[in-house]
C-alpha cells in the first residue's frame, strides 16, 4: 500500500475557504436530518453515525472507482507513514463523532455543542502554535474570541441546558478528536501530500469499523413505518454532510491555517440555526440573530486575513 503526494497544495486559499464554507453549511444540515430521522424511527445516535459513515464510504468508493487516476508527482509515501496517517486520522474522526453524540446524550445538545465547538478552536490554535509554529496574531485572537462569544449566544441564548460533568468530559474529548483531525490534515498539506478523497474514504472506513459493534449493541436497524422517508434521509446524510462535506473539509483544511479552519467551520451552527427557523418552525430570537452575526463577522475577518496573508506571500515570492 503506497501513496504518492503532490509537491505543494494545488488549491488556492480562496478556493479552500470556499470549500470549507460549503462543508460547514452542509454539516449544519445533518442536525436537521437527524431530527427528522429520530421522529420517523427509533434509530439511535451511534447507529445513525454508523450509517452515516458506512453510506458515505460506499459513495466515495464508487467515486474513486469512476474517476480518472490523479496526476501525481514526488516520491511515494512510505508504507509505515501511510498506515499511521490513516489510522490516526480515522481514529480522530471517529472519536470526534462518537464522543460528541455521547456528550449530547449526557448533557444535552446546547451544552455539548458549545463545549465541543468552543474548545475546538482553542485546542487547535494551541496545537498549531506548538507543532507547526502557526501564529494567529492579535486580529486572529480577537476573531476567535468573537466567534466563541457568538457561539455561546447562538446556542445558549434560547435557554441552554444542564451542565453535567460527564457530558462536558465527552464534549472535551470530542473537541480533542476534532483538533487532532484538523492538525493532522494541515500538517499533511504543508508536507505536500494527501488526496482529500482518499483521506475521507479511509477515515470513513475506520469510523465504520469502529462504530459497527457499538451500533449493533444500540440497535443497528431502524424500526419504522416510514421506510422510504428514513432511507431517503439516511442517503442524504451519507452523501451531502458526509461524503461531500468531509472531502471538501479535508481539501480546504490542508491549505488554510488550522485556527482559521476551526472558526470557519463554526458556520455549522449558523446553518443549523437558519434551517431550524426557516424549515422546522423554531422562533427567530434576538439571541439567534446576534449570535449568527457575531459568528459570521469572525469568519469573515479570519477569511480576509487569510487572503491577505496569501496575497502577501505571493508578492514576496514573485516580486515585481
Amino acid at each position: 500500500m503506497t501513496s504518492r503526494s503532490n509537491a505543494a497544495p494545488c488549491l488556492s486559499v480562496g478556493r479552500s475557504l470556499t470549500y470549507l464554507t460549503i462543508a460547514g453549511a452542509a454539516w449544519g444540515t445533518a442536525g436537521a436530518a437527524a431530527s427528522l430521522l429520530y421522529r420517523a424511527s427509533d434509530l439511535g445516535p451511534v447507529s445513525l453515525t454508523f450509517w452515516r459513515c458506512a453510506g458515505g464510504l460506499v459513495v466515495l468508493l464508487a467515486v474513486q472507482a469512476l474517476r480518472r487516476p490523479r496526476a501525481v508527482t514526488g516520491p511515494a509515501e512510505p508504507r509505515a507513514r501511510l498506515v499511521l496517517r490513516i489510522a490516526a486520522t480515522g481514529t480522530a474522526f471517529t472519536l470526534f463523532q462518537a464522543a460528541y453524540f455521547a456528550a449530547v446524550q449526557d448533557t444535552g445538545l446546547a451544552v455539548a455543542t458549545v463545549v465541543t465547538l468552543g474548545a475546538g478552536p482553542v485546542l487547535i490554535a494551541v496545537g498549531a502554535r506548538l507543532t507547526m509554529g502557526e501564529r494567529l496574531g492579535a486580529g486572529g485572537i480577537i476573531a476567535v474570541a468573537g466567534a466563541l462569544g457568538g457561539l455561546v449566544v447562538l446556542v445558549l441564548g434560547s435557554g441552554g441546558g444542564a451542565v453535567r460533568p460527564a457530558g462536558v468530559g465527552w464534549a472535551l474529548l470530542s473537541a480533542a478528536g476534532y483538533a487532532v483531525m484538523t492538525l493532522l490534515t494541515r500538517r499533511l498539506g504543508r508536507d505536500g501530500g494527501g488526496d482529500p478523497l482518499s483521506t475521507t474514504t479511509w477515515s470513513l472506513a475506520v469510523g465504520t469499523l469502529c462504530l459497527l459493534p457499538l451500533a449493533v449493541v444500540e440497535g443497528l436497524l431502524p424500526h419504522t413505518v416510514e421506510l422510504g422517508t428514513v432511507a431517503g434521509l439516511l442517503a442524504y446524510v451519507a452523501v451531502v454532510p458526509t461524503a461531500l462535506a468531509y472531502a471538501l473539509y479535508f481539501a480546504g483544511a490542508a491549505v488554510v491555517r488550522s485556527a482559521t479552519v476551526s472558526v470557519i467551520m463554526l458556520i455549522e451552527p449558523v446553518s443549523a440555526a437558519v434551517i431550524a427557523v426557516s424549515l422546522l418552525g423554531e422562533p427567530l430570537t434576538a439571541a439567534t440573530v446576534s449570535g449568527t452575526l457575531l459568528l459570521l463577522a469572525a469568519v469573515a475577518g479570519l477569511a480576509y486575513g487569510e487572503m491577505r496573508a496569501a496575497s502577501l506571500a505571493r508578492r514576496q515570492s514573485f516580486p515585481v
